[in-house]
């Protein structure tokens, strides 16, 4: 029996390795003047956020925590519960890192905003766009979250600046994906009486897709901070700063007690941010019904 019945040929290859490698060197070569000011950029919108968070008394933010959690469920109980859960961050000597690994989602979080919110309606109200987007979009989904650290790292080196461009990445297709099916979703009838009353093309966009669209929107939005929170502990390989680190370092030395803690922590962290942004867009949904 012939081989090549057996096993893959080895006659025929296509070789991508070495085409991506030249590219990625080309633009470090070339380039790299643009993503030194892209550094610094990031850098300085890193620096303002992680500012703004460490002004934040530890006090306050449980205090902020617990009426925004009263304000969206009405129920003492959760509000109690939440304020608790970071109190005892706090308690394993984790708060310091916790707002370092917050500054990380939360820029994060308003790039892929920036990005995914405009391209969602783009996508919306364009087939071709949408032809164009879905499968970078599936590509992005699909592709493991290792693979971005790669460029991230040789474009930008190491720290917390290649962690928000990789996050970034990795947290925007659902914002893009669900802004875009929200909008597609709003009752055809609804937008066209909004034209038949002389609503032009932005105005029928902004006051009435939109608006009906929010609650899928917010959804959206729930789903990128998940994806930007999961990010946060692989992101720490390239030396990103904060919980995920410390699992990092809990791993490395095999100190099961440290790499517990700092998880238990990333899952608090991310129950309530959750439980804040469903409690947003559950609220959404009942001022639309």
């Amino acid at each position: 029996m012939p081989d090549w019945l057996l096993n893959f040929p080895n006659q025929i290859h296509i070789n991508i390795v070495d085409p991506i490698d030249n590219a990625i060197h080309y633009i470090l070569v070339n380039w790299d003047v643009f993503f030194d000011g892209l550094k610094s950029v990031l850098g300085t919108f890193i620096n303002a956020i992680g500012s703004v968070v460490n002004l934040i008394p530890w006090w306050l933010m449980i205090l902020a925590v617990a009426v925004l959690t009263y304000r969206m469920t009405k129920k003492i109980s959760r509000a109690v519960l939440y304020s608790l859960l970071l109190f005892f961050i706090g308690t394993m000597g984790l708060w310091s890192l916790m707002y370092q690994t917050l500054t990380i989602i939360i820029a994060s979080v308003i790039f892929s905003l920036l990005l995914g919110l405009p391209l969602g309606i783009l996508v919306a109200s364009s087939k071709r766009a949408d032809a164009i987007v879905r499968p970078i979009l599936d590509t992005m989904q699909t592709m493991p979250s290792f693979v971005y650290l790669i460029p991230a790292v040789m474009l930008l080196g190491t720290g917390n600046i290649p962690a928000l461009l990789a996050t970034t990445i990795y947290a925007v297709p659902p914002v893009i994906r669900l802004t875009s099916h929200g909008i597609q979703q709003v009752n055809s009838e609804v937008v066209e009486a909004a034209k038949a009353f002389g609503s032009t093309k932005s105005q029928t966009l902004f006051k009435v897709q939109i608006p009906q669209a929010m609650p899928t929107i917010m959804t959206g939005v729930n789903q990128t901070i998940m994806m930007a929170i999961a990010m946060v502990v692989t992101s720490s390989m390239i030396g990103a700063r904060g919980l995920g680190s410390e699992v990092m370092i809990g791993i490395n030395r095999l100190e099961s007690g440290r790499g517990f803690a700092a998880g238990i922590a990333i899952v608090i962290v991310a129950i309530v941010m959750d439980r804040l942004t469903q409690g947003i867009y559950k609220k959404k949904e009942q001022e639309s019904l």
